[in-house]
């Protein structure tokens, strides 16, 4: 497909870029932008794509916005390494551009998530939706460290099939993901001089896991639904502690 590129950007993802680039081979532009990956990932890529390009890790939004620039298509359909567009999804969006350009700016797409190899059906997780095709005139990501999210000057819309998203493979790949991802957060908040005192930390753990396991119907995901509350409850006091941290390091 002549008007999409796909943009992906890397380290080490040797276990998952085969299967993302598998499912993404009806485009005809796939753009990698690597963090000098020390494992098969460039090896592997290099199968599907010969624009794999070498940059210095700078946060997430920046490198994604990088890759960008690098795309010579009018329209970015930009995913990570764990993620898969499914045959209806790409069905669906080849149909979207047979009559010529889309009419919205870009387009939310609908997520299955999987922790382990479960689907995650509650919890506020089915099905998320994410912005991720988009005009390229029209969008960035948010120049973030962490949880950066595309802004599109434009109306946004929505498609029905999924991208699967095989987001934290077990317990350990939650923690270790979760320590750098709670690290940048407090680095963030506190570069933007945002104060959360230990009460309404505490308050805040206690809310994640509230609304996960209770509120949004965790429980109904058995064993998987209990862990993931807990563990969001815990990342979520883990970055607020260290962002106090820092602002006792700064004294």
């Amino acid at each position: 497909m002549s008007n999409i590129s796909v943009v992906i950007i890397t380290y080490n993802e040797e276990r998952n870029i085969r299967d993302c680039l598998e499912s993404v081979k009806w485009v005809d532009e796939v753009v990698i932008l690597d963090n000098y990956s020390t494992d098969r990932t460039i090896e592997i890529a290099s199968r599907y794509t010969d624009k794999i390009f070498m940059r210095k890790w700078d946060g997430y939004g920046s490198q994604k916005n990088r890759a960008i620039e690098r795309t010579t298509n009018n329209w970015i359909l930009a995913l990570d390494a764990d993620e898969r567009v499914t045959p209806p999804l790409a069905d669906e969006i080849e149909n979207l551009f047979q009559e010529g350009d889309p009419p919205m700016a870009g387009y939310e797409l609908p997520y299955k998530v999987y922790f382990g190899n479960k689907l995650i059906r509650h919890g506020g997780w089915y099905p998320e939706y994410h912005l991720r095709l988009f005009r390229k005139d029209r969008g960035r990501f948010e120049e973030r460290a962490v949880h950066e999210k595309i802004r599109v000057s434009g109306k946004v819309g929505r498609l029905n099939h999924f991208v699967e998203h095989y987001t934290y493979r077990s317990i350990s790949d939650f923690i270790q993901r979760m320590d750098r991802y709670s690290t940048l957060s407090a680095e963030t908040y506190f570069k933007e001089g945002r104060r959360i005192g230990w009460i309404q930390a505490s308050f805040r753990a206690w809310f994640a896991f509230t609304q996960m396991y209770i509120l949004r119907a965790g429980f109904l995901d058995g064993a998987a639904g209990f862990q993931l509350a807990i563990l969001y409850a815990f990342y979520t006091f883990t970055k607020y502690a260290k962002l106090n941290e820092l602002y006792t390091k700064d004294t």
